[in-house]
């Protein structure tokens, strides 16, 4: 299981140089409706767990392997224009990528006893190096003139290459959104009809936010709110527990927070708020996968060819 929250953010960087969403469907089934489930296992620790959704996002490796892909491709084009430019490396994760203990809150008992409620404890923050430093014609170069408000950009390669900015530097014709958006399209969308970057997650995310809903998860989570109230804390959001818990965002690894949080753990275990959300968006998950099938298959086959291609970039 790949965490929402890191992917959705990584996500978020590449899709805002598309600027559109596809108009397909990412959600899936009537709103109403609650699917049904099988036998609903004890479970605790969710960093192992794996969903239907699975094998169609991309993995934190993937993702670093086509943001490696992506700076290769500026590099590329900013050549183009006469200038030698590398764009930062890809910000590494602190810790091991494709773990995620927090997607229903904190259930690790270790990491609680440990840490509390602080995630960053144990890893090593993230190191962002500086951009490296253009003129005015380096920039033009690297993110495209100002569009006129109500100018359509190309949401594909193919179109770009029919598009004009207006601009040039060095005698070359500067793409709509510079070698940024160039980068992005031929990667992400070098045809007409790609399917939008942010489907897959918002596939998931549907799915997730469905069974929060869901009246069984609803019920795990009261037994779980009872529980806390029963040693003394009051918390309604099992997820994010913190502000109910009155610990301030300086403070959660404090012996305040510790305790809090050892509980928290525990009658997480005792309702069996995991095994009961998991089986539960598993399901949401798999009726998204049937009744977005055709756009999903067509989502991995543009993912393979994407990996294909940043491979031959990255040597």
């Amino acid at each position: 299981m790949r965490p929402l929250a890191t992917r959705a953010s990584v996500l978020l960087l590449s899709a805002a140089l598309l600027t559109a969403c596809s108009s397909s469907d990412s959600g899936g089934g009537d709103a109403k409706s609650e699917p049904e489930i099988g036998a609903v296992p004890k479970l605790l620790r969710t960093a192992e767990l794996s969903y239907p959704m699975d094998t169609y996002e991309t993995t934190p490796e993937q993702l670093q392997q086509l943001q490696k892909a992506q700076n290769r491709l500026i590099s590329q084009c900013m050549q183009r224009f006469g200038f030698t430019y590398e764009p930062p490396p890809p910000v590494q994760s602190g810790r091991g990528s494709g773990s995620d203990d927090t997607r229903y809150g904190l259930t690790d008992p270790d990491k609680a006893a440990r840490y509390g409620y602080d995630s960053r404890a144990g890893a090593a923050p993230p190191v962002k190096p500086p951009a490296p430093s253009l003129g005015a014609t380096g920039q033009l170069a690297l993110s495209g003139p100002d569009l006129k408000q109500g100018a359509a950009q190309p949401m594909s390669w193919e179109e770009a290459q029919k598009a004009d900015s207006g601009k040039t530097v060095n005698g070359q014709k500067v793409p709509i959104g510079g070698c940024n958006r160039e980068s992005y399209l031929k990667l992400y969308a070098p045809k007409k009809g790609a399917v939008d970057v942010m489907f897959v997650f918002n596939v998931t995310a549907d799915a997730f936010t469905r069974a929060r809903d869901d009246s069984r998860v609803a019920e795990a989570i009261t037994a779980w709110s009872a529980c806390m109230a029963e040693k003394g804390y009051k918390a309604d959001d099992p997820v994010s527990p913190q502000e109910d818990l009155g610990i301030a965002s300086g403070a959660l690894g404090s012996p305040k927070a510790v305790a809090a949080a050892k509980q928290d753990v525990a009658c997480k275990e005792r309702a069996n708020l995991v095994g009961v959300w998991f089986t539960v968006e598993s399901a949401y998950q798999q009726r998204n996968v049937e009744q977005n099938a055709e756009t999903l298959n067509q989502a991995k086959t543009e993912l393979e060819e994407r990996l294909k291609l940043a491979n031959t970039l990255n040597g």
